[in-house]
């Protein structure tokens, strides 16, 4: 006696294939995702109310939505951007903390009680400048993501030049890190300097996985699709 081979559902796999070959945030993604899910349960209804069973009914369904191909490439644009605007918030909000607690330092360095190195002090001075040219070009983005958007075309390479942007303050987080922690152990004002390097480490893991996701997410070919929302 044979087994018999359950059937796969369409709709799961079909899916299951869009959400892999997606890239972006999470969030965004779990909600095409689901919109698309819905559609075609939608879909699937109406053609079972009609008469056909669910395998037919969702067969037919997947067929005339479009293969995941198509869908990925129109849709990964939208996520694309929406990654980048994930990473320039993330710079945005870290970056002024970063630089703030580098101020602390150096006022603290001034104390009598014991002076900040001369290395890190310099380094200070540079790191921040690195942060404050990446916040800028931070909140830039997100005004041309964002309100600009409604009036002008989000350019194709601003994601990666975020991406890139990011990548560089996550880098000057982590030299931030390690400059801070070797000033604490040379210093007597070891507390202040642990606390500024744990925030530059935290600002760092923070920063460097979104603008890996971004560079990853600008790389991926993408087509302009006006009509990537109608189904």
């Amino acid at each position: 006696m044979s087994a018999v081979t359950p059937q796969t559902d369409p709709i799961e796999d079909y899916v299951s294939t869009l959400a892999a070959a997606l890239h972006g945030p999470a969030r965004t993604k779990a909600r095409m995702v689901a919109e698309v899910r819905e559609d075609l349960t939608d879909a699937v209804s109406e053609r079972t109310r009609a008469g056909l069973t669910y395998q037919r009914a969702a067969d037919q369904a997947v067929r005339e939505f479009g293969t995941a191909d198509e869908l990925v490439v129109s849709w990964q644009r939208e996520l694309t951007i929406a990654q980048a605007r994930h990473t320039a918030r993330a710079v945005a909000l870290t970056v002024p903390f970063v630089i703030a607690c580098w101020y602390l330092v150096r006022q603290a360095g001034h104390d009598q009680t014991w002076q900040l190195p001369r290395t890190a002090q310099l380094l200070a001075v540079h790191l921040a400048g690195v942060s404050a040219v990446a916040a800028l070009l931070a909140a830039v983005a997100l005004a041309a993501t964002g309100t600009l958007a409604r009036w002008l075309p989000t350019p194709d390479r601003l994601p990666l030049t975020v991406a890139w942007g990011g990548t560089v303050a996550s880098v000057s987080m982590a030299v931030a890190t390690l400059a801070l922690a070797i000033a604490a152990a040379l210093g007597t004002n070891w507390l202040l300097l642990a606390f500024a390097g744990a925030l530059a480490a935290t600002s760092h893991a923070l920063v460097a996985g979104s603008a890996r996701s971004c560079r990853r997410c600008a790389r991926l070919p993408v087509i302009e699709a006006p009509g990537a929302g109608e189904r």
